[in-house]
């Protein structure tokens, strides 16, 4: 008897890219060639709105956004410091350089920031070089969910200046917080998104020399939370939306 031979030939698997970043149309360069990649999900729902400031997800058929009073607990993965000369000091770089992010938004961070040895909700960890002609990712996130997640830290962020840094750190935290790109009605017509605040092309999740976090950034934030919060706001646009808390606080 014999054995039917089964497909098996490597060539199936020949890579034409040693460069994982999304397709072209999801590719989100914001910033003097940074890719952001958070970004690079979700369904089709196309429309004419105008846009405004703030853009928050909607990704999953609702907008996704974080209960009042949540705490996230967060710690550096276990492998993490294995990746520097000096893991103490590159630990307590991060650490600064993300409480200069989260500071950035003030009284609008619609959550607490905690650093714990167990019991997190996402884990800062190193993710291999990614870039191509196109640009480099800096650095990845994740939007409000219940899970535990992480925020990837790209080498090349080392190689920008503090603000910089800093600046990739305040896009992601964006997403953190439940916001899209600026762009997302224009350049990201495949993934849902839904407006929320005032019309202005200078905010930290545009893009190019338009990045920056502004006092609109703030005051639009502050505002959708308060009101989500206060249950006076529970849709965007026709689309509802779900308060998280987090993943150990469940």
């Amino acid at each position: 008897m014999t054995k039917k031979k089964s497909k098996t030939d490597n060539s199936l698997f020949k890579l034409k890219t040693t460069s994982f970043l999304p397709e072209e149309e999801y590719r989100h360069v914001y910033n003097n060639k940074v890719i952001c990649v958070t970004d690079s999900k979700g369904h089709s729902q196309r429309d004419n709105k105008s846009l405004t400031e703030l853009v928050v997800d909607a990704s999953e058929g609702f907008i996704p956004l974080w209960e009042k009073n949540v705490i996230l607990n967060w710690r550096f993965d276990k492998s993490f410091g294995s990746f520097f000369e000096d893991a103490e000091g590159a630990k307590d770089g991060i650490r600064n350089l993300l409480g200069q992010a989260i500071h950035s938004w003030k009284e609008a961070c619609p959550v607490k920031f905690r650093e714990v040895k167990d019991n997190w909700d996402f884990e800062i960890s190193m993710h291999t070089e990614n870039c191509n002609s196109i640009g480099c990712v800096l650095a990845s996130a994740f939007f409000p969910n219940a899970g535990q997640n992480k925020l990837y830290i790209y080498p090349t962020m080392f190689e920008q200046s503090q603000e910089e840094q800093r600046e990739t750190l305040e896009h992601e935290i964006g997403h953190v917080f439940g916001l899209r790109h600026f762009f997302a009605k224009i350049k990201e017509a495949g993934s849902a998104s839904e407006l929320f605040g005032k019309e202005s092309k200078f905010t930290i999740m545009n893009y190019g020399p338009k990045s920056k976090l502004t006092k609109d950034d703030i005051d639009d934030l502050k505002r959708l939370y308060q009101l989500v919060w206060n249950n006076e706001l529970t849709q965007i646009n026709g689309t509802p939306i779900r308060k998280f808390t987090s993943y150990h606080m469940r």
